[in-house]
């Protein structure tokens, strides 16, 4: 008499994961390569955007550093040139540049009030592209991790579901439910789904917290906005 882990159920199942792609259907393993592209290009765009949101925070906090213990805006744009991730110090050059530009106007004889009020709202207009500028900059490619968060589950079911319709034409053409004639496709579709939360999870959770430091830093952007603004104003007054 056969001993009974000796028997052959009549299925080709393999317990490992890795057997169990190997068996599993044509669209199936499409599903999982395709699954496999968005994880792989997620988890790069989150070690990328994860090491840049860290050298702008690194960058804004020396650039406020040198911003308040200085004298002189001249000071702060020399000390702004060597931020190349700063947020708040590529806002502080665009706005002293177009002080600069301002300042050259009022030598002119022909200045007038007018084009105080004038240069203000540009001033205004050059912090407020650059902002947007910058805000654009830090939601770059947030988008991709968006939507792999929200595709990847239903691409995963939609492999699983077409596992199980395979499996359920297997039933039909052997002629028998068995559970090794059931167990193994059923096993094998249900990977697509594993592998779409599996791409889906880390995307969403690095999502909303990129998002999260990006609304921080936008925040940052526009006090300083307002704060270099009020000191373009007193410049103009005195003018």
């Amino acid at each position: 008499m056969k001993d009974i882990g000796s028997l052959d159920l009549g299925g080709n199942f393999h317990g490992s994961l890795i057997g169990m792609i190997l068996d599993a259907g044509f669209m199936v393993k499409f599903v999982l390569l395709l699954l496999l592209v968005f994880s792989v290009v997620s988890w790069a765009i989150i070690f990328l955007k994860y090491k840049y949101y860290r050298n702008v925070k690194k960058e804004n906090e020396s650039f406020n550093a040198d911003y308040l213990k200085s004298s002189k805006l001249s000071d702060v744009s020399s000390a702004a040139k060597k931020y190349t991730y700063s947020t708040t110090a590529e806002v502080f050059r665009v706005g002293y540049g177009e002080l600069t530009k301002i300042n050259k106007v009022f030598k002119e004889p022909s200045s007038n009030e007018e084009v105080g009020f004038s240069s203000l709202d540009n001033v205004e207009r050059s912090l407020n592209k650059a902002c947007n500028s910058e805000m654009t900059k830090l939601e770059r490619a947030l988008s991709f991790l968006a939507t792999t968060g929200s595709a990847s589950p239903f691409i995963g079911l939609f492999g699983t579901v077409w596992g199980i319709m395979d499996t359920f034409k297997g039933i039909g053409a052997r002629g028998s439910a068995t559970l090794a004639v059931v167990a193994p496709g059923i096993s094998e579709a249900l990977i697509a789904t594993a592998a779409g939360l599996a791409a889906a999870i880390p995307a969403v959770i690095f999502y909303n917290y990129f998002l999260n430091r990006a609304k921080i830093m936008v925040q940052e952007m526009d006090n300083f906005s307002a704060e270099f603004l009020n000191i373009v104003e007193r410049y103009l007054v005195r003018k």
